[in-house]
Parts: structure tokens; C-alpha cells; sequence
């Protein structure tokens, strides 16, 4: 676990004149720390260093590593303006004399993946490092949007895209293509907590929203399992997000940017200072920054149906009328030939008379998707502080506090504004029509006063407090840090709503008219002789303000953990070198509680549920880890790392080990090895969700298959089936056991130049007992491909599928059967998946004499294997070959370049994203007709830095430099409204970003 205090550095500084005498409490110069009293000190402990230090192998190959990784932390934009605006030649000169007696007094380190200081910075599992300059000058905005353009990153995730999802304002990402949550995030080596709302409605995860950008030091990825160090939820790997400790001068910072196609125009603000006063140091920083919406219909992709899809653009169904006896449209002109007429001026003049063949005629527009948000409304502030007191020569205090203010407003359009009859009657029977009829109404913007009057919003209020005390054990070499972290986690979510009775009322007054009985059929409908010139006409703004309104649902985690370490970096001397040890206790207890408005859970909210649940547990752990030089070439770390929980009365423990190997043949080669167990506890929300139940539709897809309806076609399904309302239920269970993984990597990281790198590492998981619950989607092909015999039907799948979603009786001459009444999905230990990834990594800088300075990094991953078992019995699917269980990318690459000379500075980024299938493939199969993949998707981003003075940083960035849009995908139908996965791509297109900072006292050299 990286250390909480500013010595927690990746790369020690080469240019350091004094050696660390304590790596707890004094840093190099590179972070900026003050080492008090640095004469006296050194000649105290010279004895002592001097012998430790004879023993510690200075390889040619952690010498490139320290050093090239100072050259990537410079890169960009420039961090200290005063070293930015000396001449290249210079800077060489006086590199080239520090490196000599740097080199000779490496300073023990702590990275990510390792507790216990060190050389090295290459250890037995990759590392992957990004700078909080490097961050800038490749042109993200977020910690988000960093991570998620990370090369590990292959899995599509849900976010601002995606209307209507449980967790819309916040952000997250999937390594390796495995569940969000499998991802264990550290924020100054101090897990994080959990955001309160759930993902997909079902999953724990972190939210990266909440990190100020400006504030961030560097990020460290670690791939691979980590549980032994680290704990639960570190399967896929563990990202820890460092922040700054010291500043140099107090600092400024501006930006503003804004999109070329409209919408999302930032602004950001920052600010941070320091002091010190003897022995009490303290670093603070604010951030605030408001960022606007961007919305449907400033994007030519989605600002109507699709126009380049498998069939026609089909305009969306505003004003239908359904017949229950023939299952298609009622033709508009049968009721009113000029309904249509009347409602033109809907969706800013769009709406019109439609056909859709062969289910009949309606009124709709082409343009109805355009108005909702892409990218929400944001508004968010930090504030960071981090302060030490030196109590004495073996003793300092320190505390850390993060607080972050999040509010995001977002709106889902009119697909979720709508009303319909049939959630109250089913179907009714209509006197004039003498048919069985359903009646459905989209509200346009002009009903509503504008989308953006009636938009949700979500409040976040987290904060996280850290308060200890480190330093040495008297006069031995063991080093301690005791500390306490509170974490808690608070959101409020006012979602726009229409209320059940009032909007059913107000339909039965001013369209159905009086209940005039039972139908004359004897089938258990009502009867009505409506006004449908009363339904196809606009709505007066305050009628539609009668039965809406808002709901307020409040959330919230906590988490508590007292952590003790001990730590001895020379615990005995082997042939390779001093042997060191680490051992940590901790305990403390988290607990999560959502409650929703109440009107949620009691059918007063027409067409919308909630989650609910509230639970907590206590745990413990204990961690043990020894790194062992057995002799010059070879050296040995194994941890080990025990967890139990205590839920619901009931014990949960699991064990985690893991064994590393770092063997040099030569000294600028690593050729390292890495296994060992990881899990995943039960999450709160898996054990202690209340039943919750949801209102959504979906594609009853055997239904539709006997009518003849599938793949492209899929969209002339009767409107009944290719839109099936159903009620959805799921709850947690306190009995799930801890998901388990095994996991090993081996590769190589080679360094044949002191500013030339290159690594390679291959990883291998295989994960049992993962927590499964179906998407109703899949749940429902599934039970399609079953009721064909296109899957055995006496699979346990099949058996599952059968049994979840319930149907009313009989069985219809055309081969259809009932309805979907309810689908219940489960949450059990069943899942289990293997995955095998290479993850390489390059870099290399030179000079380029009066030309400045060049450095190029690039890294690489490539999925090669994902296989995905569902349940006890069914065959392994193939994620990565079968697009209907996955469509994550099978490889992700960027790289950048940068160039530095002088005042001036400027940095070419570059993201690839591969091979995805599309819509036929990801729906059907790639045997379908029409089902491929799509090309590459390749953005570019570009950045400038210039000092016009020593004190003053201006940049401009452009984001995503040739306005790349998603690979066009051909085969979504035309009643698309965005024809593109929104979890894999965005259409955003090209943005603009001019930033300043100032420093406040800064001269020059």
C-alpha cells in the first residue's frame, strides 16, 4: 500500500543530494520536502546507511527506470515554470552532474503492489504510472476520463450516455473486461468508498467523479490480482490515485473549453497553496468547476432516427393506438383523419402522419431523440488538505482530508415521458371501434415547457478524513504508521416523475370518458368510447404540470478502518541485499443504506420503482509480506493476507497468498513472475438489498421469432411483443459466499538505455463463484433460443430462464404464447470466468541538441482470452468470439509523444480502440446475415504549453483532433435513435481547452 504521506513516491528523484534516512518522513527533492536539519541527521545515521547501502545492488537497470520514469514525470506540460524557462543545453549540463552522485545514493521507495521500500521501481507485476503533468498535457479532463483511455481498460461501462440508469451522474470503468467492481481504488494508498447508488441497479462500485484533476500528483495502475496486500475486490487489479502533498508557490489555474458541435462547455477553476512553520507543514487546494450539458440534438448522430440503418428511418410512435385482436396499429384515419395535422407543431414542427408497414399508420416525429443529454449538466467543488507535524525525531502526525460537492442534472427524453393505457387497464374495449384497444402518448417539449425545465438532478456530498502518526521505533529500523480513515458518502436524487392516480385521472376525464362496464366479450375489460380529438392535440404546459412532479431518494455509505503497520526494510542480510518485512492489522466496519421515496415502492409513481436496502458489517485483517534478495539476480516477495466479515451474525473469512519472483540475468534485464489468490467479499447491496422492483420493457423475443420477427426484421414485431412492458423484481442474500480468483503473470521489462524501456506481461485469471443476475435482455433471448431448440432445453440455463419470467396462460393459433407478466432475477454463486491478457508497455526519450527534448511512450493490451460460464453446468461461452454476451474490445492501444524545449512544450496523444461487433453480431451472432465487426476507432488529442513568463503556464488543447465519430454502423434499424453501443463510443466530437496557471512568487533561476 503506498505510503499516506508525500514520501510515497513512484520515482525517487535522481537529483537528490541527501540520502532518505527515514523513508516515512524525509523525501527527495524531486517531491519538494523540506529535510530538517539535513547535516546533523546525515552524520548521526552514516554508520548505519553506509552499511545498509553496501549491501543494496544499484543495477544498471533501476538506474534507467528511476531515471526514465523522472523523464515521463517532467513530460508535458511543464511542472515547475522557473526549470521550464532555462535553455535545453543547460538543463543538460546540470542533469548530467546531479545523475553522477544520485546514482550512487538511490533512495528506498514505495510503489503500488509492495508495502515494503525499495530500489526498484520494477517489481514482480507491471506498473503502470501516469503524471498529473502528463495527465494535462495529453488534454483529459477527469480522473474518469483518464482512466478509461487507459490501454487495460477494454470493457464498455454505463455512464452519462446511457438515459435513465440507476448511477447517471456517476463514473467508473472495467479492466480487463470484468465487472466495475472487481477493481479495488486507493486514494492515497486508502481504499476509497463506495459510491451509495448502484450500478446497473445491482452492483457496488467506486465513483471517479470526486477527484479534483488539478490536485492529482500521479496515478498508479496495477494489473492483476492483488487481495494479499491489498484486500477485497482486487481481482482485476488496483488503481491508486495520489495526490499532491507540497507546492512549490501558491497556484492559480484556469480552463475553459468548449465542443465544436455544441454543448459541454466547461469551466474550471483551481487553487492551491502551502506554508510551513517550523515542524507543522500544511498543503490545501480548492477546485471548482460547471460544465453544461450536451444534448441529443446537437449531434447529427442522434438527433433523430436513424437514416443509414438495415431498413427505413421510422419516426417514433408519439400518438398510437394498438388493437388487441389483430396485434397492429389502428390506423389513424380510422379514428380522425386530421389528428395528425393538429399536432404539428410538436417536437419544434416534426410530428406528422407516419406509416409503419405493416403495422399501420400513427402520428410521430423523426426527431424525438434528440432531446435528451449525452453528456449531463455538471456542477462539482473539491477541497484538499494535507498537513504533518514533526513531534519529534521519531514521531509525525498527519492528516489528510478530501470533500467533494457533486450535482449532476440530466434529461431522459420523451422514450421515459410518456403515459399509456395499459398500465392500468391492460387493454379496454372501445364502444365506437368495437375492438380491444391500447392507447399510448409521448410528451414533446412543447407539453413539458422544454426538457430542460423538468430535469433530474443528483446531489453528492463525500468526504473522507485520514488522522495518524508514523515515524521509527527508537533507534531500531523498524518504521511505523498508525492511522484512522473515515469515509462517508451521502446522495440525494430528485427525479422528475408523473404521479399514477393524477396522470390515469386526467387521461379517463379528458380522453377515455366515463368506465361504461365490463366489455361485451366477458374478458375482464373495461369499456370506453373516447375523445380522440381530445388525445391527439398539444397539452397545455400547467395540465401536464398536474401530474408530475418530483421524488427525493436519499443514499448513503460509511466506511471506518483503523490501520497499523510495522516495517523493517532491512530486516536481515541475504547475498542479494538487506531482506525486508512489513505486517499490518486492521478492523473497522462499513454500512450502506438507500432509501427511496416512498411513493417509489408503494405504486404512487406512474411507471417507476426503486432499489432499496440498508445493511452493515464489521471486518478485520491482518497482512504479512516479506521481500527477500535471496542473492544478486533472484529476489523473492510473498504476502499473505487474511479477511473476515461479519454479516449478519454470520462469519465470511477468506486467505489470499501470492508469490513473486524478480530474476536479473544481466543488469538492465528483469525477467519476473507473479501468483497467488484474490477475492471478492459479498457486497452490501448483494447481502442486504430489500425486494425492489422495477417497470421497463423489452423485446419478447420468442414471441416475436413465431411470428417470424428476428434480426433485422425485429423491428416490424408487433408493438405488443417488440415492446413488452413487465414488472421486474430482485433481491439481495446474506448466505452469497466471497468470489474467488487464482491468478499468475510472468514478462519482462528490459532497459538497455537509460531513458529506453520496454516491458511485456502476460496475465492469466480464472474466477469461481461469481454473483449473477441476468439482464432481462439476455434472460429473455435466452428463453427464445431454448423454446426454439436452438439451446438445449434441459441446460440449467434454459431450466433458469424458463423459470425467472412468467407468462399468462394459453397459447394463440399463430404460434405465440401469454404475455410477460413479471421476471424475477436471482443473485447466486455461480459464475465463473477465465481470461488471459498480454499488457505491454514502451518508452523512450533523447535530446535533440538545440531542438529540445523528445519522449515517446506507448502501451498495449490485448484480450486473448474471456471465457464466461453463466451457471454450474452450461458450456463456457467465448466473450471474445461470441458478440451476444460481449461486445468489450479485444484490444485497446495509445501512445503519446512529447516535445520540450525551452519555454515551449507540446504533446501528440493517440487512442486506439479495436475491433467491436456490431449491432446484428452483438444481438444475433456473427452467423447472422449482416452480422461483422467495425473498424477501429482512432482519436487524437494535442496540446501546446508556452511560458510567457517564469510565473505564467498558457496551454491549448484539442481533444479528439479530427472530430472522429463512432464506426459507422449500418446495420441498427431506423428506429434507432442512437446507432452506435454508448458504452463503448461517444459522439462528442472535437472539443477545444485553453488553460493558464500562474504561480504566485515565481522568478527565475
Amino acid at each position: 500500500m503506498a505510503l499516506p504521506d508525500h514520501q510515497a513516491r513512484t520515482c525517487p528523484s535522481l537529483t537528490s543530494r541527501q540520502p532518505a534516512l527515514h523513508p516515512l518522513r524525509y523525501a527527495s527533492a524531486q517531491s519538494g520536502a523540506d529535510i530538517a536539519e539535513p547535516a546533523r541527521l546525515y552524520e548521526r545515521a552514516k554508520p548505519r546507511l553506509s552499511a545498509a547501502l553496501a549491501h543494496r545492488r544499484r543495477s544498471t537497470l533501476a538506474i534507467a527506470l528511476l531515471g526514465l520514469c523522472a523523464a515521463s514525470l517532467s513530460a508535458g506540460v511543464a511542472a515547475d515554470p522557473q526549470e521550464a524557462g532555462r535553455s535545453t543545453e543547460s538543463d543538460t549540463q546540470e542533469d548530467d552532474a546531479d545523475q553522477k552522485p544520485a546514482a550512487k545514493r538511490l533512495e528506498a521507495i514505495t510503489v503500488t503492489g509492495t508495502l515494503i521500500p525499495q530500489v526498484e521501481v520494477e517489481t514482480a507485476a507491471p506498473l503502470i504510472i501516469i503524471s498529473g503533468d502528463a495527465l494535462q498535457a495529453r488534454g483529459f479532463g477527469t480522473v474518469a476520463e483518464t482512466l478509461r483511455q487507459s490501454s487495460v481498460a477494454t470493457g464498455g461501462v454505463q455512464g452519462a450516455q446511457s438515459s435513465a440508469s440507476f448511477t447517471q451522474g456517476a463514473e467508473t470503468l472495467s479492466l480487463f473486461g470484468m465487472p466495475p467492481g472487481f477493481t479495488k481504488y486507493l486514494l492515497d494508498g486508502r481504499p476509497m468508498g463506495n459510491f451509495p447508488a448502484l450500478y446497473n441497479g445491482r452492483d457496488v462500485f467506486n465513483n471517479l467523479s470526486g477527484i479534483p484533476m488539478q490536485l492529482v500528483d500521479r496515478i498508479e495502475i496495477l494489473p492483476g490480482a492483488q487481495s494479499s496486500l491489498y484486500g477485497s475486490d482486487a481481482i482485476a487489479g488496483v488503481i491508486n490515485v495520489v495526490l499532491k502533498k507540497r507546492v512549490d508557490a501558491p497556484a492559480l489555474d484556469a480552463r475553459y473549453g468548449y465542443y465544436q458541435e455544441g454543448g459541454g462547455i466547461s469551466r474550471r477553476l483551481s487553487f492551491s497553496d502551502g506554508f510551513q512553520r517550523g515542524r507543522f507543514n500544511l498543503m490545501g487546494g480548492v477546485q471548482y468547476e460547471n460544465v453544461d450539458p450536451i444534448w441529443g440534438y446537437q449531434r447529427d448522430l442522434t438527433t433523430r432516427r436513424n437514416t443509414d440503418g438495415t431498413g427505413p428511418s421510422i419516426a417514433s410512435a408519439d400518438y398510437l393506438l394498438v388493437s388487441g385482436t389483430t396485434g397492429r396499429y389502428i390506423n389513424v384515419e380510422k379514428v380522425d383523419s386530421s389528428a395528425c395535422s393538429r399536432v404539428t407543431e410538436q417536437f419544434a414542427g416534426t410530428t406528422g402522419y407516419r406509416m409503419r408497414s405493416p403495422n399501420g399508420s400513427y402520428c410521430g416525429s423523426f426527431y424525438s431523440p434528440g432531446y435528451r443529454t449525452l453528456a449531463n449538466g455538471t456542477e462539482n467543488a473539491q477541497l484538499y488538505t494535507h498537513a504533518t507535524f514533526d513531534a519529534g525525531e521519531h514521531l509525525q502526525w498527519y492528516g489528510d482530508l478530501l470533500y467533494n460537492y457533486n450535482e449532476t442534472r440530466y434529461a431522459s427524453g420523451s422514450s421515459y415521458t410518456w403515459w399509456g393505457s395499459s398500465a392500468k387497464y391492460g387493454y379496454f374495449y372501445d364502444t365506437n371501434l368495437r375492438d380491444y384497444v391500447q392507447i399510448q402518448r409521448a410528451f414533446s417539449p412543447e407539453d413539458v415547457g422544454g426538457y430542460d425545465s423538468i430535469m433530474n438532478k443528483s446531489v453528492e456530498n463525500a468526504y473522507m478524513l485520514t488522522l495518524g502518526a508514523q515515524g521509527r521505533l527508537g533507534e531500531s529500523a523498524w518504521d511505523y504508521d498508525v492511522g484512522f480513515t473515515h469515509s462517508d458518502d451521502k446522495l440525494t436524487q430528485r427525479g422528475f416523475q408523473r404521479w399514477s392516480d393524477p396522470i390515469n385521472d386526467y387521461f379517463a376525464q379528458h380522453v377515455l370518458g366515463p368506465d361504461l362496464g365490463p366489455d361485451p366479450r366477458g374478458l375482464g375489460y373495461r369499456s370506453f368510447a373516447p375523445d380522440y380529438a381530445a388525445f391527439y392535440t398539444v397539452m397545455p404546459v400547467a395540465d401536464f404540470r398536474s401530474f408530475t412532479g418530483y421524488t427525493t431518494s436519499n443514499s448513503k455509505t460509511w466506511d471506518n478502518m483503523l490501520r497499523g503497520q510495522l516495517t523493517n526494510a532491512s530486516l536481515f542480510t541475504l547475498p542479494g541485499g538487506d531482506a525486508g518485512i512489513a505486517a499490518v492489522l486492521e478492523g473497522g466496519n462499513q454500512g450502506w443504506d438507500y432509501t427511496p421515496d416512498a411513493r417509489l415502492m408503494d405504486g404512487g409513481v406512474w411507471g417507476s420503482t426503486a432499489v432499496q436496502g440498508a445493511g452493515h458489517r464489521s471486518r478485520y485483517a491482518g497482512t504479512l509480506e516479506l521481500r527477500a534478495p535471496v542473492w544478486r539476480q533472484l529476489t523473492v516477495d510473498v504476502s499473505a493476507r487474511y479477511d473476515s466479515y461479519k454479516v449478519a451474525g454470520e462469519q465470511v473469512d477468506k486467505p489470499t497468498w501470492n508469490l513473486g519472483l524478480e530474476y536479473r540475468p544481466i543488469e538492465t534485464l528483469l525477467l519476473r513472475g507473479k501468483v497467488g489468490t484474490a477475492f471478492k467479499a459479498p457486497t452490501l447491496s448483494d447481502q442486504f438489498q430489500g425486494l425492489s422492483g422495477f417497470y421497463s420493457s423489452a423485446t419478447d423475443y420468442y414471441n416475436c421469432a413465431a411470428l417470424g420477427y428476428r434480426g433485422p426484421n425485429i423491428v416490424q414485431c408487433p408493438a405488443r411483443y417488440g415492446s413488452a412492458s413487465y414488472f421486474g423484481q430482485q433481491a439481495g442474500n446474506p448466505a452469497l459466499k466471497p468470489i474467488e480468483a487464482k491468478a499468475w503473470s510472468y514478462g519482462l521489462a528490459w532497459s538497455p538505455l537509460p531513458r529506453l524501456s520496454a516491458s511485456v506481461d502476460y496475465l492469466h485469471w480464472s474466477v469461481k463463484g461469481e454473483v449473477q443476475n441476468q439482464s432481462v435482455d439476455s434472460l429473455l433471448n435466452d428463453e427464445m433460443l431454448c423454446r426454439l431448440g436452438e439451446r438445449d432445453i434441459n441446460t440449467p440455463s434454459c431450466k433458469a430462464a424458463l423459470a425467472q419470467i412468467t407468462r399468462s396462460a394459453g397459447v394463440a393459433d399463430d404460434g405465440t404464447i401469454g404475455s410477460i407478466t413479471s421476471i424475477y432475477r436471482s443473485k447466486v454463486n455461480v459464475a465463473q470466468r477465465v481470461i488471459d491478457a498480454v499488457v505491454a508497455d514502451f518508452r523512450y526519450g533523447f535530446g535533440i541538441g538545440a531542438y529540445g527534448d523528445l519522449n515517446f511512450t506507448a502501451s498495449y493490451t490485448d484480450m486473448l482470452k474471456h471465457d464466461y460460464q453463466p451457471y454450474t453446468g452450461d458450456p463456457m461461452v467465448d466473450r471474445l468470439r461470441d458478440p451476444t454476451w460481449s461486445n468489450d474490445f479485444k484490444t485497446r492501444a495509445n501512445a503519446s509523444a512529447n516535445w520540450r524545449r525551452g519555454d515551449w512544450g507540446a504533446t501528440l496523444y493517440v487512442n486506439r480502440y479495436g475491433k467491436s461487433p456490431n449491432y446484428l453480431a452483438a444481438n444475433n451472432g456473427y452467423g447472422y446475415p449482416g452480422a461483422g465487426t467495425l473498424a477501429p476507432w482512432i482519436r487524437y488529442n494535442a496540446s501546446v504549453s508556452y511560458l510567457p513568463m517564469p510565473s505564467l503556464q498558457v496551454a491549448l488543447q484539442v481533444n479528439n483532433l479530427f472530430n472522429a465519430m463512432p464506426p459507422r454502423d449500418g446495420s441498427y434499424p431506423g428506429t434507432s435513435g442512437a446507432p452506435y453501443n454508448v458504452n463503448n463510443y461517444d459522439v462528442y466530437g472535437r472539443a477545444y481547452y485553453l488553460q493558464a496557471t500562474y504561480r504566485f512568487g515565481a522568478r527565475n533561476k
